[in-house]
């Protein structure tokens, strides 16, 4: 059986490190490459042997080994956002002298304040710009590698203020992983990167952290199929925010909800959660007091269009179109899965051409960004269409 990794051992190339940071086996990214270049009509492809090779860095005799095939190359530099000369290059070990001891850190800890804090946040702010535009095939790495510092200087911190504050950035790049991990098809690794953003966000204090990180969870839930439990979660959530929390997160949360309750086969109910987020929403797009979430009236009409075109409504066709010519364009992952139901939506009408329209155009944008779970949701599709 392909391993993950050979505990206690460093990755020996960067490509074998990028590799175990998606959480895959070998087997598992060579059965993803290569069916990502039969979509996109790549000839490049990877067998598992050939794989073992490139990860390793050098040939059975202890040569460097050689570049691959061009176009085995450009498949791996689309999939990792990488030159295939990095992907090549070995992984800086760093020496037993270089690695911080426990007064360093305990040092470097007691120095995090406002300045530090207010840094740190813009750097989650730039790292989520670029997953909303390029996508997770890019930005996961950045993240999960802002989350080991993070969580290192929360580890040695001392000051309740400054912990409290690092524990709910932490949560929310933990958030950011695990939707990032779920794009790309990494269930598993998804469920644990939202459950350490629970525990951050226990850390931090606040109910309104932990409420958010619950909701996210729920997601995982969804596309395993346990929708009812998503539900249950997901009003567990909505309970714990309550009134205190900013009007943004509790529309979020309702929205959420409203989409669990629709693929738990309660489309009604679901519209009425809807019709709830929309009560809650405040005018401003953005809170103060986080955690972030990416919610205005063009974001919650596409939601509700997801439920009007899950359920076969006419009016779907009409919201998704309006949301469509409103949404940001920066925003790559949400125009994928708006025309992935704009697509949904035609089919039920019986109209089979505007839905392969908007299906080859979500195709390329899910290509693009590495999208695991829409690219799934279009094949899926797409076979309906040939029916």
């Amino acid at each position: 059986m392909s391993q993950r990794r050979n505990s206690g051992q460093p990755p020996r190339t960067v490509l074998e490190q990028k590799i175990w940071e998606r959480n895959e086996t070998l087997l598992d990214f060579v059965e993803y490459s290569n069916r990502l270049a039969r979509e996109i009509g790549e000839p490049g492809t990877l067998s598992e042997r050939n794989l073992k090779r490139l990860v390793s860095g050098q040939k059975p005799n202890g040569q460097p080994i050689g570049r691959p095939r061009p176009a085995t190359a450009r498949l791996l530099e689309q999939i990792l956002g990488i030159s295939i000369d990095e992907l090549l290059s070995p992984v800086a070990q760093p020496s037993a002298d270089s690695q911080p001891d426990l007064r360093q850190m305990l040092s470097a800890s007691q120095r995090v304040d406002a300045a530090v804090l207010a840094l740190l946040r813009a750097q989650l702010d730039a790292m989520r710009q670029l997953d909303r535009r390029l996508g997770a095939v890019v930005a996961h790495g950045e993240v999960t590698t802002k989350i080991g510092q993070v969580r290192r200087l929360l580890s040695h911190s001392l000051t309740p203020g400054s912990r409290e504050q690092l524990a709910a950035l932490l949560s929310e790049m933990c958030t950011l992983a695990g939707w990032q991990a779920l794009d790309l098809g990494n269930v598993a690794e998804s469920w644990q990167h939202y459950e350490h953003a629970k525990s951050a966000a226990k850390e931090s204090g606040s109910p309104a952290f932990e409420a958010h990180a619950e909701a996210e969870q729920a997601f995982v839930l969804i596309d395993l199929g346990e929708t009812a439990t998503a539900v249950d979660l997901l009003l567990k959530a909505d309970r714990r925010a309550d009134k205190s929390a900013a009007r943004l997160l509790r529309a979020w949360l309702a929205a959420a909800l409203g989409e669990a309750l629709a693929a738990n086969g309660q489309p009604s109910a679901g519209l009425r959660s809807f019709d709830r987020a929309e009560s809650l929403l405040p005018p401003e797009s953005s809170s103060p007091e986080g955690p972030y979430v990416a919610l205005d009236p063009i974001h919650l009409a596409r939601w509700r269009g997801n439920v009007l075109a899950r359920i076969g409504e006419p009016e779907a066709i009409d919201v998704l179109t309006s949301a469509l010519s409103g949404l940001d364009p920066t925003f790559t992952r949400a125009e994928t899965a708006l025309r992935v139901d704009l697509a949904t939506a035609f089919s039920a009408m019986g109209k089979q051409e505007q839905a392969r329209m908007q299906l080859t155009r979500a195709r390329s944008l899910a290509l693009g960004i590495g999208s695991t779970r829409h690219q799934r949701r279009i094949k899926r599709l797409a076979g309906l269409l040939r029916q």
